[in-house]
């Protein structure tokens, strides 16, 4: 369950449970216009609830899922639920800006736009404070000076707890931090057993590979040094090693996740999981599925340590690669 994070204090309570994350990006109906309806509501409140069941009470948000839809029908269900709001941890991102068609999508982190999508947030989440809001891309126009003063002005009224980012590296973190009194406090990245720049990094130095790797090196260590928990998006690689797989490679990483699976009595989705959390960063997955059942399935990667060995981890490692290690 989630615990309270004092707005007066400065710190990240590590205390909450934030081990795997729900991501909301399923939630309230179709990227379209259309508006969502009360199945959609349904829809959302069947996944909130079975995330919380199965030990998941951090929910991860953006002002732009569902062009908004993603946090109003999670707001309806906050609204017709007495007692929810104090028992989750609500984080949300905003700086990603939708334009409408023929216009190119843009970052969008000038002061007033970030206070503006804050406060569109908090009216559709129905709520009078985020615990966490990551800036959810680097925006190459913005005013670091100008963009922190805004980011402490909404933790001075109460609005926003505790301050993150999103796909952002080492340099760029380090840079806004010299600007605020508050730490950062997550990064949140690409990262499965799929996407795995952010591991091979550190390893494919002095290779030929290292140079179609374009994760910045040193970004985890960074976030390791400085208190800075890292969340993984996409950590179930789009069902790729659970669902569908295409290629050798995908083949036999979903045989070796059922073998091991059958091996620790868990799921496929736990040790695919566990492979992120077994790392020394204490990665927390974000899961975005919103059918009760995969989540569900990842019931152990919330409330187990994960159960890898040393040799284990590497085995799924270089058989999801394909290929030797350098």
């Amino acid at each position: 369950m989630a615990t309270d994070m004092n707005t007066n204090d400065d710190t990240y309570d590590d205390t909450y449970d934030d081990r795997v994350l729900y991501g909301c990006m399923g939630l309230g109906g179709t990227w379209g216009p259309e508006p969502y309806g009360p199945l959609d509501v349904d829809a959302a409140e069947a996944a909130i609830h079975a995330a919380l069941d199965n030990g998941i009470a951090t929910f991860d948000h953006a002002d732009i899922y569902r062009h908004g839809k993603a946090e109003a029908v999670f707001g309806e269900v906050l609204a017709r639920t007495p007692g929810l709001r104090e028992r989750i941890t609500l984080q949300t991102k905003c700086g990603i800006r939708l334009v409408g068609p023929g216009s190119p999508q843009m970052y969008d982190l000038r002061p007033e736009q970030v206070v503006r999508r804050v406060e569109e947030s908090l009216t559709r989440l129905r709520t009078d404070v985020i615990d966490v809001l990551l800036l959810h891309r680097p925006d190459p126009l913005a005013d670091p000076d100008a963009l922190a003063a805004a980011l402490m002005s909404l933790h001075r009224q109460g609005l926003v707890r505790h301050f993150g980012v999103s796909n952002t590296g080492a340099a760029q973190i380090a840079r806004l931090q010299a600007r605020l009194d508050v730490p950062l406090v997550a990064n949140q990245l690409e990262m499965s057993l799929r996407s795995r720049d952010w591991v091979e990094a550190g390893v494919l130095l002095n290779t030929p590979s290292a140079a179609g790797n374009g994760f910045p090196l040193g970004t985890i260590e960074h976030c390791l040094d400085h208190g800075i928990r890292l969340q993984a998006w996409g950590a179930l690689a789009n069902g790729r090693y659970t669902g569908l797989q295409e290629t050798p490679a995908e083949h036999a990483t979903a045989e070796l996740l059922v073998e091991l699976a059958r091996r620790k009595d868990t799921t496929p989705e736990s040790v695919l999981l566990w492979w992120l959390m077994r790392h020394p960063a204490r990665i927390a997955p974000v899961i975005g599925t919103s059918r009760p059942a995969r989540i569900r399935a990842c019931r152990d990667a919330a409330l187990r340590e994960p159960d890898l060995t040393h040799e284990e981890w590497y085995r799924l490692w270089t058989t999801a690669r394909g290929l030797p290690l350098p």
